[in-house]
């Protein structure tokens, strides 16, 4: 198991706080899509922090033509020695369409076309092959020298899907290399719809689950005196608040019993009232959603929780904490697991 954690960094920013991730001992970082790019810090912490892997957690994938996202995956797997993951995702259907103003249709059926365009791309550049990519949503036919970079020496990059819905979850199985689980997220969802939707993805494409990277995102509540928990714990409801406004993280919420709080708080959000969500927030579904409890308790519960699925562990800490206390976590969950942070 590798441990990530999260690069909020903006690009001016990025070389400094790669390098302290690093120094606290993390195996890789992952950008998000927020405000900012996802992939410029990136190319900063490859050069400022060269033992990490890199990856986007996710990139949105449908506003860009796989065209494009191919030959930045392709630079950043290169400048980084062969440790960029491209992690991407489809985002929600109100922030394709009114945020990045493109369409929104067949989510599932788009993102397998896309994955596999991307990687006929990929086989073109890598092995030569010609590129004659032709489907429903996307075409790719023409690959001149001139535009052709020419094979990787380290390989095509590994895509990893985020995906939380059933059919999505699928064809992270049978088309990608990995699956990013978002950090809303409870543990019977994992197991119960999540993992066996992979199963069903990679029983498509006859592979097993040894040639697919489960990367698990967990929300972590801890602090060194209880007032820091206080606070994360307050933070965390917020985050969480939000996440379950939307309809299209319900299931892991009616896995353990949430589902019918949904609507209530999709109908705050639309009326503005984003700082009443987080109230909503009680003990058992901080319980379900979030490992919690003292920095020595952490990796043991993380472990406890997550241990004999992740491959990839990112831990979601939304809040100030001291590096030292994530340094003593990472190192009690790297001990525990057998983990030597080495590359596979």
């Amino acid at each position: 198991m590798k441990i990530d954690g999260p690069f909020y960094a903006r690009l001016g920013e990025a070389a400094a706080e790669s390098a302290r991730l690093a120094a606290i001992g993390y195996d890789g970082i992952y950008t998000l899509e927020g405000s900012w790019d996802p992939f410029l810090p990136l190319v900063m912490a490859s050069e400022h922090a060269p033992n990490l892997d890199i990856a986007t957690g996710i990139a949105v994938a449908f506003p860009r033509n796989p065209m494009h996202l191919a030959y930045q995956a392709w630079d950043l797997q290169t400048f980084s020695k062969g440790r960029f993951l491209l992690g991407i995702g489809s985002q929600v259907k109100a922030h394709i369409e009114n945020r990045f103003g493109v369409g929104f249709s067949q989510p599932a059926a788009r993102m397998r076309e896309y994955i596999l365009a991307l990687k006929a791309i990929f086989a073109c550049w890598q092995q030569g092959e010609r590129l004659d990519f032709q489907g429903q949503y996307y075409r790719h036919t023409l690959m001149t020298p001139m535009f052709n970079p020419g094979p990787n020496p380290f390989g095509p990059p590994p895509i990893l899907l985020g995906a939380l819905g059933p059919l999505m979850t699928e064809v992270a199985g049978e088309v990608a290399d990995g699956l990013i689980v978002h950090p809303f997220n409870s543990l019977p969802f994992l197991t119960g719809a999540a993992l066996p939707a992979v199963q069903r993805g990679l029983a498509k494409s006859a592979r097993s689950r040894a040639d697919f990277t489960l990367q698990i995102n967990a929300i972590v509540i801890t602090g060194e005196t209880a007032r820091e928990r206080t606070a994360a714990t307050e933070s965390v409801k917020g985050l969480l608040g939000f996440y379950a406004s939307t309809p299209a993280y319900r299931p892991p919420m009616e896995a353990v019993g949430y589902g019918d709080l949904q609507p209530e708080l999709n109908r705050l959000s639309k009326e503005g009232r984003w700082e009443e969500l987080g109230k909503h927030i009680d003990e058992d579904f901080l319980a379900a959603f979030t490992t919690r409890g003292k920095p020595g308790e952490i990796a043991g519960q993380l472990l406890d929780k997550y241990g004999a699925h992740a491959d990839r562990l990112a831990i979601y800490a939304p809040y100030a904490a001291p590096d030292a206390m994530w340094s003593k976590i990472i190192a009690q969950l790297k001990g525990a697991a057998g983990v030597a942070g080495a590359a596979p």
